[in-house]
């Protein structure tokens, strides 16, 4: 059997939104963002944090609407509740250097360098979102770090698939479509 609830996640700038919406594309499935149900929406952006039951009812509210989805980011922390929901969890693991380039360059494209700058609007926001993104391998926040991503992933009932290093969205998304699920187990063909 296919997997049709899938949650892709990893650190900031693994890739997870990438391959959500590239799955989802591929699929005909409900692309979702955790950081749509985590952040309230302000400008700037990414400034107050949701209620955790009012994300979790975003979330509950949006698989009801249909049984194929691809929820990315993480949900670590608050988002137990919705672990029986799935099918599949992949896992996304990207070398630091490669997270924390991609992070800067995706900021520029989103917010513009002058934002982001010295003085700009955003450039403690963006210098503090850095070093917490930066932070994730060494485990020194609380939060999502790889350690506390670990022992998630080593609680779930569900299989998970782990994908490492700098691979391409198209060597990605293969090896997600082609995890079938049988007997509690997931298996690549």
């Amino acid at each position: 059997m296919v997997p049709r609830r899938i949650h892709i996640t990893g650190a900031a700038g693994s890739g997870t939104t990438t391959l959500g919406r590239a799955l989802a594309a591929a699929t005909g499935a409900l692309h979702l963002d955790t950081d749509d149900a985590y952040w309230l929406p302000t400008d700037p952006p990414f400034q107050e944090k949701r209620p955790i039951p009012d994300r979790l009812a975003l979330l509950e509210d949006a698989f009801g609407r249909t049984d194929r989805w691809v929820l990315a980011g993480s949900l670590i922390g608050w988002g137990d509740p919705l672990i029986p929901r799935f099918d599949l969890v992949v896992f996304l693991y990207v070398p630091p250097a490669l997270r924390l380039q991609r992070l800067r360059a995706r900021e520029i494209e989103r917010y513009g360098a002058e934002t982001l700058g010295p003085g700009g609007a955003m450039h403690a926001a963006h210098h503090a979102f850095l070093d917490w993104a930066e932070a994730y391998d060494t485990g020194t926040r609380v939060g999502r770090n790889r350690q506390a991503h670990e022992a998630w992933l080593a609680r779930l009932p569900c299989p998970v698939l782990r994908i490492e290093g700098d691979t391409t969205v198209e060597d990605r998304l293969r090896r997600v479509q082609s995890v079938r699920l049988g007997e509690g187990r997931a298996w690549r063909g």
